[in-house]
């Protein structure tokens, strides 16, 4: 068994996983955590826990300490700096011409790495960019492009509901979102009711996917024949939601009947033919 602890670095962020180090550490807690970025300032998402060694995919990095008064002054500090850092690599970017927008900019705890992430339509030859940046801020800088989704989390915003971003409030990964789960909850196949801000599909279309198809496994299928109380009928829709069922009648009237007022005609079976 392995003993590991979640930390978060930014609200809403992705989780990560690392070695407590034999810390007691509660949720909520600021820590300092040894990344592939070297030091970083985190905080505790998922106390310390047990895991079966075989679920860790690799080797964890370990926490270093509880971060103290010194380090939280250092994070405030870097935001400072990002936020100039941010400012200046807009201002070569124009200057160079390149297709390529800077979202965000990133220090390590100790000053000594700073990433900025960016958008861009495509590949960026950004190599006299990179060369500029690290001349400008002696230090080691890397240029990482992210996508739509992730742009929209690095900026925020309010969704067609009329509340902040579901990406910059609490998801703190992405799922799959497929128009299949959009035609499941009988939404309007128009792209500007389902897209996000982001221009993909709405990350709450997911949210009920579920739910649906549970609902929707419960009513008859289109085409199939049921009995209702106005007689022999075809159906041609349903609503999940409410369970019930829309049919149309052999004098081709359409009715929406409840689901506990249909019984549904077994389909009859085909005979096998006898060999000749």
């Amino acid at each position: 068994m392995g003993n590991v602890v979640g930390v978060r670095f930014k609200r809403a962020g992705k989780i990560y996983y690392f070695d407590p180090n034999d810390i007691e550490l509660d949720v909520g807690e600021w820590v300092v955590v040894e990344t592939t970025r070297e030091l970083e300032v985190g905080r505790v998402a998922i106390s310390p826990g047990q895991v079966v060694e075989s679920q860790l995919t690799e080797p964890l990095k370990p926490v270093v300490r509880k971060a103290d008064e010194g380090d939280l002054r250092r994070l405030n500090d870097l935001a400072e700096r990002e936020e100039e850092a941010l400012a200046r690599s807009k201002e070569m970017i124009a200057q160079l011409g390149l297709p390529m927008k800077p979202r965000a900019a990133e220090y390590n705890l100790e000053g000594t790495r700073l990433t900025i992430l960016f958008t861009a339509e495509g590949r960026v030859d950004f190599r006299e960019l990179l060369r500029e940046l690290s001349s400008t801020f002696k230090t080691r800088v890397e240029l990482r492009q992210v996508g739509p989704r992730d742009e929209a989390k690095l900026i925020g915003g309010v969704g067609r509901c009329g509340r902040p971003l579901c990406c910059a409030s609490f998801l703190s990964e992405f799922d799959t979102i497929s128009i299949r789960m959009a035609k499941d909850q009988n939404l309007p196949l128009n792209p500007m009711k389902i897209s996000g801000v982001c221009g993909r599909l709405l990350c709450c279309l997911s949210y009920e996917d579920e739910l649906y198809c549970a609902m929707k496994e419960k009513l008859p299928k289109p085409g199939q024949r049921v009995t209702t109380p106005n007689g022999p009928a075809i159906v041609i829709g349903g609503n999940p939601l409410k369970e019930t069922v829309t049919v149309k009648t052999e004098s081709e009237a359409t009715t929406e009947i409840p689901l506990s007022q249909i019984i549904v005609e077994e389909k009859p079976r085909k005979q096998k033919e006898g060999k000749g």
